[in-house]
């Protein structure tokens, strides 16, 4: 039996005790419920705050994660911020730079795959990650171990569990 079915029925003996007390003296059966009520309420109140305070707690902390929950993309120690719209899933132009140790402007970036490109609420540049895999599959370093880590990781974790996902809808 938990805590709280030891504490009701504690609550229920102690008001039946009571209760037949005043029966007895006075013969009111009005005392009888008051008390139940008064027990039930000292035993369950406490409980009940309790419980209210900790689901309080835990939907603060999910609404103040809520914007990195379920988006923990890391390549070579190379943290990818990786969002999904009704369409396409976008990776940031800065992410990908660092994850490829390149330094290139995000104009370039964005010359690179023409139209597939958009700019955040933040200002920050957003590339279709379907492009960037066919592009680091015909870029000249194709080969190097970073690019081609990249891109399976990609392929992989990015592309392959979304195109799921949106055929179940």
């Amino acid at each position: 039996m938990n805590s709280l079915g030891r504490a009701t029925v504690f609550a229920a003996v102690v008001v039946a005790i009571l209760g037949g007390l005043d029966f007895l003296l006075r013969g009111r059966w009005g005392t009888l419920v008051g008390g139940g009520v008064l027990a039930l309420v000292i035993v369950g109140l406490p409980r009940l705050a309790i419980k209210g305070a900790s689901a309080w707690k835990a939907r603060m902390r999910e609404n103040i994660w809520a914007e990195r929950e379920g988006r923990h993309h890391s390549v070579g120690g190379v943290h990818l911020r990786i969002e999904h719209d009704h369409r396409h899933s976008w990776i940031d132009g800065a992410g990908l730079q660092r994850a490829l140790g390149t330094h290139d402007a995000d104009e370039v970036l964005a010359a690179r795959l023409a139209g597939r490109w958009r700019r955040d609420a933040k200002g920050e540049l957003m590339l279709r990650v379907d492009a960037v895999v066919a592009h680091l599959a015909q870029r000249p370093e194709r080969m190097d171990p970073r690019v081609v880590r990249l891109r399976l990781y990609l392929e992989r974790e990015v592309l392959f569990p979304e195109a799921q996902r949106r055929s179940r809808r």
